[in-house]
């Protein structure tokens, strides 16, 4: 009898632990897949598509407007300033592979338009402002940039990878977007015509 009770413990103690196993694994398993849900419900409502569908419309929206610090000097400094011109808006990063490989052609662009009213307007995102400024330096970039610590500007354009380029017309209004590093031939299908627009 006591042999039958001292068998009977330990398999209640080992139906116990089968049970708790049993439990553990798919509240586990449930718990990770609402945290995976959650995360891309965060992610994917961060992405706004608004102004790339009124682009892609014809439309020209007007470009959001916020007050930023300068990256190469003290003071802030915004998109407003650039009414009247044609500004060649890019977001970037020192980190960012695909933003090192477009400078140049930024800064060529930058040089090409500031006579004919246009200029290239960096945004530099979540950098360290020492790694930017070296990062502009090291490829002689005269461009100015502004810096979105918190991306908070970049999200008002629906950025969500880098580098990405807007093309801001002498109103202050997006004629074009590109979500994808630059090329001249991006360049020269929108820019001509916006640098022969007046004010």
């Amino acid at each position: 009898m006591d042999n039958a009770r001292g068998v009977g413990s330990v398999t209640d103690a080992d139906t116990l632990a089968d049970v708790r196993l049993r439990v553990f694994w798919p509240v586990t398993l449930v718990a990770a897949a609402l945290v995976g849900l959650l995360a891309y419900g965060v992610v994917s409502k961060g992405t706004n598509t608004t102004l790339d569908d009124a682009v892609a419309k014809g439309q020209r929206p007007e470009a959001p407007l916020a007050a930023l610090p300068w990256l190469q000097q003290g003071g802030s400094g915004s998109l407003a300033d650039y009414k009247g011109k044609v500004v060649v808006l890019n977001v970037w990063a020192s980190w960012c592979d695909p933003c090192r490989e477009e400078v140049p052609l930024l800064q060529r662009t930058h040089l090409q338009i500031a006579d004919k009213g246009g200029v290239v307007l960096g945004i530099d995102t979540q950098d360290a402002s020492d790694k930017a400024v070296a990062f502009l330096k090291e490829r002689q970039a005269t461009f100015p940039s502004l810096r979105d610590r918190d991306r908070e500007y970049g999200r008002s354009f629906g950025v969500t990878g880098y580098p990405e380029t807007f093309l801001i017309d002498r109103s202050g209004r997006v004629a074009a977007l590109r979500r994808f590093p630059v090329t001249q031939e991006w360049l020269d299908q929108h820019l001509p015509k916006l640098l022969a627009e007046k004010a």
